[in-house]
C-alpha cells in the first residue's frame, strides 16, 4: 500500500508542473494582449521555472545533484584563474 501510495505522489509532480507551464503560457498571453508588460514577464520566468522543474524532474536530477556540478564547476575556475598570469587581461590605454 505504501509503495502505492508513494508512485501516485511521485507521478503528480511532474503533471503538477506541466499545469503550471500551461497555466504561465496563458497568463502570459493575456497580460501581453493587456499591456501588462511586468506581469507578462513575471509569468514568462514562472513557466520557464516550471519547465525547468518538469526537465530535471524527468531526468532525474535533484538539487543535490545540481549543487555537486556548481561545486565542480567552482573548483575548475579556481584552478584555471591560478594559472594566468597577474598582470591578465592587460588594459592598453
Amino acid at each position: 500500500m505504501a509503495t502505492i501510495t508513494t508512485s501516485m505522489v511521485l507521478l503528480r509532480w511532474p503533471l503538477l508542473s506541466a499545469v503550471l507551464m500551461f497555466l504561465a503560457s496563458t497568463l502570459n498571453i493575456q497580460f501581453r494582449k493587456s499591456d501588462y508588460a511586468a506581469l507578462a514577464i513575471i509569468s514568462t520566468l514562472l513557466g520557464l521555472g516550471a519547465a525547468c522543474w518538469f526537465a530535471t524532474g524527468l531526468l532525474g536530477i535533484t538539487l543535490l545533484d545540481i549543487a555537486a556540478v556548481w561545486e565542480n564547476i567552482k573548483v575548475v575556475m579556481v584552478e584555471a584563474m591560478s594559472h594566468t598570469p597577474p598582470d591578465w587581461p592587460m588594459v592598453i590605454t
